[in-house]
């Protein structure tokens, strides 16, 4: 498995053309072989993006791309992605509008199926990318198998996120070997508890279960591991990534 940085992770530093190669920069040096662009600033362009992860032998392995750019400009949102190499259009959750009951979750479905589909037929695919909500329930079923089943018709991707697993109240390594085949990105993100409060911790710092949620990664078949750390708590975010990528690279 490759190991990728998440890009919200250094967020306040992709905001600026300058500032961007210079995290790219930063994350190759540390070792990482790729990224997902996620909450980078809309000003810089594609062929910038593509042109220096190109420069420093860094992949686009996905992305998290803004709910009304999937909806209304999927088009030049494949082309981009097409640019960058990249074949996974990624969705970072479903909209706040949607996550009311069930019928919100089959609307939700309804409106995004098609852009799902035309991504689809351009040879990339949709991914969604969950939260703790998904694993609530509508009528004893658990909203992520909703999701699931709704978009079908597109071979959904799931980036699945062992934090927010967790903080669901269920087992990553069991949702990581059901969604074999529908797993080529993961987020690996630690859980630790401060004050009697879950909070986000470097791969290793926390309390997951990395041994089985490795093994199970690599018998499901992932090929990117993609580290993600929401909040560093004041520390560099960059000193964070590495050290969850050292913890990964002696551990994969």
């Amino acid at each position: 498995m490759k190991i990728a940085a998440q890009l919200y992770s250094v967020r306040e530093f992709t905001q600026t053309e300058q500032d961007f190669a210079e995290t790219i920069k930063k994350v190759a040096k540390i070792g990482y072989a790729g990224v997902q662009l996620s909450a980078h600033s809309p000003k810089i362009s594609a062929e910038f993006i593509a042109e220096t992860c190109k420069a420093n032998n860094i992949v686009v392995a996905s992305s998290h791309a803004p709910p009304a750019r999937i909806l209304n400009d999927t088009e030049t949102l494949i082309a981009e992605h097409k640019l960058y190499n990249s074949p996974q259009i990624g969705l970072g959750m479903i909209p706040e509008e949607y996550r009311a009951d069930l019928n919100g979750i089959k609307k939700f479905v309804a409106d995004f199926l098609p852009a799902a589909q035309k991504i689809k037929a351009a040879g990339l695919n949709f991914a969604y990318h969950n939260h703790e909500y998904e694993f609530g329930k509508f009528d004893g079923k658990f909203i992520m198998d909703y999701i699931i089943e709704g978009f079908a018709q597109a071979d959904l991707q799931v980036i699945l996120d062992t934090f927010w697993v967790q903080a669901g109240g269920c087992n990553p390594v069991q949702w990581i070997e059901k969604l074999a085949g529908k797993l080529q990105k993961i987020h690996f993100k630690d859980m630790a508890i401060v004050d009697r409060q879950q909070r986000f911790a470097e791969i290793g710092r926390g309390n997951l279960d990395w041994k089985n949620i490795i093994a199970a990664c690599k018998k499901s078949g992932v090929e990117w591991v993609i580290v993600e750390q929401d909040d560093s708590y004041g520390e560099n975010p960059f000193d964070c990534l590495k050290i969850s990528y050292d913890f990964l690279a002696a551990n994969i």
